[in-house]
């Protein structure tokens, strides 16, 4: 491809009122208005004592932040997208860069817990108005990580030097829900500082997540699943409380060890990924590997009684490549393997119980989104203002994934970068005549069908309940 005019014959002027860069935020701003955001935000978020007037109109600054991240900004400046040629035609309450930060900024710990609330009810409304866990009522998986996020200003409230010698970060918290036919959704989040261990406060951030989950219409088997910072007796305690089953990595501690070299070399079955998988020590890839289960473990055997939990213990072992077996003249003497425990109590065989755990890793895939947008940056100094700036990301996304429900099955299951590249960062031209506006949108538009699907999905009379 290349320029079909020459330099001299071709100029630029930003002067069009009737263009705008991003026609997609209509139909998914309209969906979010269908499932009540701004209505949420006006029953649940309350800025008392805010000065200067932040606290004021708080469903129409929350919806801009919205907005705005649902079109790529990932800074508070960046919220500036939404002022540009028609975009005060098509939305009203638009709010200027400067007013949101000064929104956020109010934000106390408190009032940040509301703005949970909201996120909590916009995602069941979202799970009930759009097929966003295609499945929850038969089987749900609810995955629990953390992250760090590395921060560079000198006076960010909470940046502290933790997991990572010598970088100063903020530690985000979440909770996902999928299904076995679904992408994953954001069931909670938690903004805490750098050096929060993992496990701080994990009983009671489960037990939200798996309410968040039966509230998202995930009514039938739940499994919570986690890596070992989450093996502990509160966070199964917690699932107990709530009806839902574990699925926990453990380490290799002396207990485990001992069980795991009990194992009789008869009990391992071979497992052949068709794809491969890393390796969560070396990053290797591993195309085979052999499993094994015990079926009545034992776990936190110094405590009490009844903080004791008896469950199964599955354990993957794969060959230690960087320690070759011994070779004698019968072949390969004393293999070396490295095992990799985990501790449930779902009841599904074996096999399919160690493909399962090892989905968890489909978590790895929101952060991964998260810092490749809204995440790209915590953008204050004030560190409530970062944790609304978190929770007000995960509603995004959120609305973004049931965006993609309604539209395609590609879109579904398509990452946010493609669902915006695809639906929202679309340009077009408005037209007004006899009190109704058009929008015109680029011919031979590639995913035009999809596009005009989700636009007549979200304009049409709501379906009856």
């Amino acid at each position: 491809m290349q320029s079909s005019h020459a330099a001299s014959a071709v100029s630029a002027a930003f002067d069009d009122t009737n263009l705008i860069a991003h026609a997609g935020l209509v139909p998914v701003m309209r969906l979010a208005e269908r499932c009540g955001l701004s209505r949420l935000v006006t029953e649940k978020v309350k800025l008392t004592g805010a000065k200067n007037g932040a606290g004021a109109g708080a469903d129409a600054k929350v919806t801009s932040i919205v907005a705005g991240m649902v079109a790529g900004a990932d800074s508070i400046d960046d919220l500036d997208v939404l002022r540009h040629g028609a975009m005060p035609v098509l939305f009203g309450g638009i709010r200027a860069p400067s007013t949101l930060g000064t929104f956020l900024r109010a934000f106390t710990h408190g009032h940040a817990l509301q703005l949970h609330a909201v996120h909590r009810r916009f995602l069941a409304v979202l799970a009930a108005h759009t097929p966003l866990l295609p499945g929850a009522g038969d089987k749900a998986f609810i995955d629990v990580d953390s992250t760090h996020k590395r921060v560079y200003g000198r006076t960010k409230q909470g940046a502290e030097y933790g997991r990572f010698k010598g970088i100063r970060t903020l530690h985000p918290l979440l909770a996902t829900i999928c299904t076995p036919h679904s992408r994953p959704v954001i069931a909670t989040v938690r903004m805490r500082r750098g050096k929060a261990a993992d496990s701080r406060g994990a009983p009671k951030y489960v037990s939200e997540a798996l309410a968040t989950a039966v509230e998202a219409g995930c009514t039938g088997l739940r499994i919570l699943r986690a890596d070992s910072q989450f093996y502990n007796a509160g966070v199964i305690a917690a699932c107990r409380r709530a009806g839902a089953r574990f699925s926990l990595t453990c380490g290799m501690n002396p207990s485990v060890k001992r069980a795991v070299h009990s194992i009789p070399d008869t009990a391992w079955q071979q497992i052949t990924y068709p794809t491969a998988v890393p390796d969560p020590d070396t990053g290797e890839l591993i195309f085979d590997a052999e499993v094994a289960e015990i079926p009545a473990y034992t776990a936190f055997a110094g405590r009490k009684k009844s903080e004791q939990v008896t469950a199964r213990l599955i354990v993957r072992r794969v060959r230690d490549l960087a320690k070759p077996p011994v070779i004698g003249k019968q072949g390969e003497l004393f293999p070396v393997w490295r095992h990799h425990p985990f501790f449930t109590d779902q009841p599904a065989p074996t096999l399919q119980a160690e493909r399962e755990h090892r989905h968890h890793a489909v978590v790895e895939q929101v952060i991964a989104d998260s810092k490749a947008s809204a995440l790209a940056h915590l953008p204050s100094g004030h560190f409530n203002a970062n944790a609304a700036w978190l929770t007000l990301w995960a509603m995004t996304y959120n609305l973004l994934r049931a965006t993609g429900s309604l539209t395609s099955a590609f879109h579904a299951k398509a990452t946010t970068a493609t669902l915006r590249a695809h639906l929202v960062q679309i340009p077009a031209r408005i037209a007004r005549s006899a009190r109704r506006i058009t929008l015109h949108l680029p011919n031979n538009w590639p995913w035009q069908h999809a596009w005009t699907h989700l636009f007549d999905t979200v304009h049409g009379p709501p379906a009856p309940a």
